[in-house]
């Protein structure tokens, strides 16, 4: 595959995900390309033209915007007009479906590029950003901002976690708190402390303000 490939496939993308409303548009995309690639510096890891469209593709098929099959249709049309083996599809396509967090029921990572990519996809669900995509995902759901009636959820399915009664407070709980444990690199997990960090200021100072401490 060529650079002329990929930057069709940027095109493509941006086309698509500019203006996304749920803070998997096309900025999150770019940014999980560039963490992808930081960390593979990192790691030593020489060859990265996988992990780059790994990165750039991971949102294709999710079954949080579209319906398995479509979103299967789609990453395949993608992939059949990309000069790459059947190996490097296959290997491209088992990082794209196993790096979901999916309230828990994750995937079992094997391979060193599917860790940086569940690595890269994280870190953007964690500090400012993070949080900022928390709230932009809620809104588009019809979540309340937090409703201290509704309990934290815990051993949740699928279906639970993708469709139950939350709030957006609730998801930092339910899941970005936990992600800095569940990094798979060396790099992941350093890169997760700072940002794992700002959750905690920004959560401690939104309950001084809900309760009327401040």
């Amino acid at each position: 595959m060529d650079r002329k490939e990929l930057d069709h496939i940027i095109e493509y993308l941006k086309h698509e995900y500019l203006g996304e409303a749920t803070g998997h548009d096309w900025y999150h995309l770019d940014r999980v390309r560039k963490q992808a690639l930081r960390i593979s510096r990192e790691e030593q890891v020489p060859c990265t033209y996988i992990i780059e469209l790994a990165s750039l593709l991971h949102d294709v098929p999710d079954e949080k915007f579209v319906e398995e099959v479509e979103g299967k249709k789609k990453l395949d049309h993608i992939l059949s007009r990309l000069s790459l083996t059947e190996s490097e599809k296959s290997q491209l396509k088992s990082i794209i479906y196993s790096i979901s967090y999916k309230g828990g029921h994750e995937a079992e990572l094997t391979s060193i590029e599917a860790k940086i990519v569940r690595d890269a996809d994280r870190l953007d669900a964690l500090g400012a950003i993070g949080i900022a995509r928390t709230f932009a995902y809620g809104g588009r759901k019809g979540r309340s901002i937090y409703n201290p009636d509704v309990e934290e959820r815990t051993n949740m399915s699928i279906e639970e976690y993708r469709n139950g009664d939350s709030s957006s407070i609730h998801h930092f709980h339910e899941k970005l708190l936990k992600l800095k444990d569940l990094m798979c690199t060396e790099t992941g997990k350093a890169l997760a402390e700072e940002r794992h960090d700002f959750l905690l200021r920004f959560l401690e100072q939104f309950n001084r303000e809900w309760t009327g401490q401040v």
